[in-house]
């Protein structure tokens, strides 16, 4: 009896085994008749070799293995789908920077998520999540996170371990505060947290002085701080609060909420009211500039005609002096030799030096035949000059006693 008791369980054994056996390789058979049918258009997008790949709304329940197998892949869309979780696999995709997991049905961060460490963009809003898993802190280049439309109680304080998180989205889910020492994310510059249940503003956010853009919309906060401290706000938004007035911001703050639209016309009427003698003051100082300028240069020009009338001026003088100068001598060339009376004989005597001079000076131009026998044996020599010199000499010597 007992043995064949015991060959009955193994017998049973023995049938669930290969019951097991095939529920394994039904399920096998079930995943790989899932991976080869594809919705119309995605293989082509698989192999497209495009750095970026969208398969949102598909209505997968398991993401195709071959997307895993896509090395080059920088961003990927899974948007819209129903994935309670993604393959281990996907953790070999260490190109990827943007991972869009937002309206799915996941309950936890899976870990293959917090193996892609070069991930700067994670979007996992309108999922099931409560926490954050610790390994989640392997993700030190995350810049944003947008985690909105949850179930976060508390803030997880795995994010104070990301240095380089600028932007964080936790609007509509169940935070009551924030933590004391939530001032440590000092790399914050945007940060919203509508549509949750806080019922006094954050006074940590206070401390918060990189923040540009803080949302409070759909809370219970019924009075606000003054925020002129954090300089660099450039937006807040506190709609649908019950508060009764909006608070203190900078000149620059864009507010939208309770009474914000009176109270930027009037920071804006204000604002006109100083400009205007502002730029009043600015014109009259540009005009005055101008006509400053103006001077100047009506300064200089004046400058330069009268140097150029006194530079003619001086020229003037020096062309008269020169005229004078030419006068005098011409009066004195021109001074009326005394007259000499003298006799027949000698008058003519001058007239022969006269006729001798003037053929001396006929002689000095050129371009002029001159007769004489003198004048044409002078120019004899002209065609031996430096040749004989010694016999020019004496041919002259010659000359002078024919």
């Amino acid at each position: 009896m007992g043995n064949s008791s015991r060959k009955g369980e193994e017998e049973e054994e023995d049938e669930g085994g290969e019951d097991g056996e095939e529920e394994k390789a039904t399920k096998r058979e079930k995943e790989v008749v899932e991976e080869v049918e594809l919705p119309l258009g995605v293989e082509e997008l698989l192999e497209s070799g495009d750095p970026v790949l969208d398969l949102s709304y598909h209505k997968f329940k398991r993401l195709p293995l071959r997307v895993c197998e896509l090395m080059h892949l920088e961003k990927l869309y899974v948007c819209g789908n129903r994935l309670h979780t993604v393959p281990d696999s996907l953790s070999q995709l260490q190109r990827l920077r943007t991972l869009a997991l937002d309206f799915n049905k996941l309950d936890d961060i899976p870990l293959a998520v917090c193996e892609l460490t070069n991930l700067t963009h994670l979007y996992v809003g309108s999922n099931r999540l409560m926490t954050l898993p610790p390994e989640f802190t392997n993700l030190k280049n995350l810049r944003c996170f947008w985690m909105e439309s949850n179930y976060f109680q508390r803030f997880p304080r795995e994010l104070y371990d990301l240095p380089n998180l600028k932007s964080l989205q936790m609007g509509d889910n169940r935070l009551k505060a924030l933590p004391p020492d939530f001032c440590r994310m000092a790399s914050l510059k945007g940060l919203w947290l509508y549509g949750n249940r806080f019922e006094t503003f954050p006074k940590v956010l206070l401390h918060m002085e990189s923040l540009e853009i803080l949302d409070f919309d759909r809370n219970k906060i019924t009075e606000l701080p003054s925020l002129k401290r954090l300089r660099p706000l450039h937006l807040f938004s506190y709609d649908h609060n019950p508060v009764m007035e909006p608070p203190k911001v900078g000149e620059e703050v864009i507010l939208v909420g309770e009474g914000a639209a009176e109270f930027m016309e009037v920071r804006e009427a204000r604002k006109e009211r100083r400009r205007k003698p502002a730029e009043q003051e600015a014109e009259e100082l540009a005009q005055a500039e101008e006509e400053r300028v103006i001077h100047g240069i009506l300064k200089n020009s004046n400058s330069k005609l009268l140097g150029d009338e006194a530079a003619v001026n001086m020229e003037d003088s020096d062309v008269k002096e020169e005229e004078t100068s030419i006068k005098e001598e011409v009066q004195e060339e021109c001074v009326e030799l005394p007259v000499t009376e003298c006799d027949g004989a000698d008058l003519e005597y001058d007239e022969a030096i006269i006729e001798y001079e003037t053929e001396e000076i006929l002689y000095e131009g050129e371009g002029f035949e001159y007769e004489g026998e003198r004048l044409e044996y002078e120019n004899i020599p002209m065609d031996y000059e430096y040749e004989d010199g010694e016999e020019l000499e004496d041919t002259g010597g010659q000359d002078q006693g024919a």
